[in-house]
């Protein structure tokens, strides 16, 4: 053999190595329950990633073929795996930065407990930080079906500031809050606010949303805030709490006080540093009552979107996708459903309008907030007149929430290519519409079923962390019982979804709404390695037990980013809470007892 052919030889060796190299896994599952939630439903064994993409899906004999001596082998030992969740309305970046100062009562099973860690946490809490309870609780969840009371909420905290949300219904503040924020029998009510007084005119503490929620909002905006280290600490502990769930990406929806770009530092801080570990496709939440088009055009001018995929993760997943979910404070109703509907004001059509016509010019992808049909369908007439003008054309658009939709306006929805994203909130307000508009309004408040045989795009979501709780399992269990958290029987079983359905609409749902479906929330060769290990079978679990559901290990984008228990070892350690006295350090996320 000539010098020159052996040459020739090696050289197509290495070629041979580096292809066979290149058609390796990366990662393989085996042994497993995998849901595919492909087209044909398909249940498998095993699957294989390579980079970031799906590789293979299909028996434990012709995935490991893909196997080399890099490749991790993991045993999922006949635990069900499935596609990441997608929320498809949740706050992560508001919610991130304050996620490590709040005292979580989602899951609480007892007002006892939550008094216990409420008086707990105050004894812990330093001087010139509050006690904050946020969110994503209700009263029916305890057994005691009650509220707190002032008393008993200042006994538990004394002198410690604190601060207890209702949904956006209400909130208490104890007598040092009182002190703290100068309100007292001379401070007059806010716009759509009110402060409740005794009989001798004095404060009660307790705040109450008439009929909008901005005496809530600007009040939390007045709580002192996290350091800047504090708040990365706070977002990526959020971002692992939500990975813990089986969350792999989230749509934000924006937030009042949310300003943008100024509160989005620590997301962009974080997305540099390749930190992220949840795709984050935000939207853009107009901030200012009658300058919401200033906000646009501005906005319009310093961000071009750009839908078309980039090589690594957090240039795939961390951009800006879009204007809502707040356009327009005028087109806003709100879901408190402890006061009867808003009626929007004769000048939301004029207000709207002209931030449509520039978004949809601009091919800005939109979503509005709309709880109500009479909203939604004033919403729908200035969106058909800006399309006649400039036609929609395929622009992803669509409403959050939309408990009480009419057929007429799910199909004038369809037929302007939008669609629609709910969320678990009658989970948590179902008694209380029940209370307002009767058992039968709330058979099928919202009506998913119905929008699904029509043929609409449906996302389910969360709406975490501040009108209901971020976990997802919660979500699941209410479209598929039509269970509140309380165990009440709101929706009519016959407009639930069955479980795989219901999963559906929480992986390739929510892509589908945005219509990023052809290569994400399947577990299929050519979509992204978006895929979660449970602790326990889903399909298989009594439906009381849906709620407990989690992870065990969560992938996203290829990479390990959650592991307990059998795959604590191959996935990333966790990170020391910061500060020293967050509620986080001492009770975790979401409670179980």
């Amino acid at each position: 053999m000539t010098v020159s052919i052996f040459v020739l030889h090696i050289f197509l060796a290495l070629v041979a190595s580096v292809f066979s190299a290149r058609d390796k896994a990366g990662i393989i599952i085996i042994n497993g329950k995998i849901s595919t939630l492909d087209n044909n439903n398909r249940e498998t064994e095993a699957v294989a990633i390579r980079s970031n993409k799906i590789l293979l899906a299909g028996t434990n004999q012709d995935v490991l073929k893909l196997k080399n001596k890099a490749t991790v082998v993991i045993d999922a030992k006949g635990r069900r795996v499935i596609p990441g969740l997608f929320d498809s309305h949740l706050h992560v970046i508001r919610g991130g930065r304050f996620y490590n100062s709040e005292l979580r009562w989602d899951g609480v099973k007892t007002l006892k407990r939550a008094l216990e860690i409420l008086k707990e946490q105050a004894q812990r809490t330093p001087a010139g930080q509050w006690v904050r309870v946020v969110g994503g609780w209700n009263e029916y969840q305890f057994e005691e079906k009650r509220f707190p009371t002032l008393e008993e909420i200042n006994a538990a905290t004394g002198e410690v500031p604190v601060f207890i949300l209702y949904l956006y219904g209400k909130a208490w503040l104890n007598k040092a809050d009182l002190r703290k924020l100068n309100i007292d029998a001379t401070t007059p009510n806010p716009i759509a606010g009110l402060i409740e007084k005794d009989s001798e005119g004095n404060p009660t503490g307790l705040l109450v949303a008439e009929p909008n929620a901005f005496i809530l909002y600007s009040t939390l905006a007045k709580l002192p805030e996290l350091t800047a280290e504090e708040k990365i600490n706070s977002t990526l502990q959020y971002m692992t709490e939500l990975n813990r769930l089986g969350v792999t990406a989230v749509m934000d929806a924006g937030g009042g006080f949310q300003n943008f770009p100024d509160d989005y530092g620590i997301t962009d801080s974080l997305n540099k540093m390749g930190k992220i570990t949840v795709r984050l496709p935000y939207y853009l939440f107009a901030q200012k009552k009658g300058l919401e088009l200033n906000d646009y055009t501005k906005w319009a001018g310093m961000v071009d979107i750009d839908h078309h995929e980039k090589n690594g993760i957090n240039e795939v997943d961390y951009h800006v996708q879009g204007g809502g979910e707040n356009l327009v404070a005028d087109a806003a109703d709100f879901e408190n459903f402890l006061l009867p509907r808003p009626e929007l004001p004769a000048t939301m059509e004029a207000s709207l309008k002209p931030v449509l016509q520039l978004l949809v010019k601009k091919r800005w992808p939109f979503r509005i907030h709309a709880t109500y049909n009479e909203s939604i369908a004033r919403d729908l007439n200035v969106i058909e007149q800006v399309n006649k003008e400039t036609p929609l054309n395929g622009l992803v658009w669509f409403f959050d929430h939309a408990e009480t939709i009419s057929e007429e306006n799910m199909e004038r929805i369809k037929a302007l290519g939008g669609g629609i994203a709910i969320q678990h909130r009658m989970a948590y307000q179902g008694e209380s519409f029940i209370h307002r508009y009767g058992k039968q309004a709330a058979l099928s408040a919202p009506p998913v079923k119905r929008m699904l045989e029509i043929g609409l795009p449906v996302g389910l979501g969360t709406d975490g962390t501040r009108v209901a709780s971020y976990n997802p399992w919660v979500s699941l269990y209410w479209i598929s019982t039509g269970k509140t958290v309380g165990g009440v029987q709101v929706m009519a079983k016959e407009n639930t979804l069955d479980r795989t359905t219901a999963l559906r609409l929480f992986t390739n749902g929510g892509y589908a709404s945005i219509k990023e479906n052809h290569n994400k929330g399947k577990i299929q060769p050519g979509y992204y390695a978006d895929l979660v290990i449970l602790d326990r079978d889903y399909f298989s679990v009594p439906y009381d037990e849906i709620t407990a559901v989690s992870s065990l290990l969560t992938i996203v984008d290829g990479k390990i980013v959650y592991g307990k228990a059998d795959f604590q070892s191959i996935a990333p350690g966790p990170l020391t809470v910061l500060p020293e006295w967050s509620p986080v350090k001492y009770y975790g996320g979401y409670q179980y007892k």
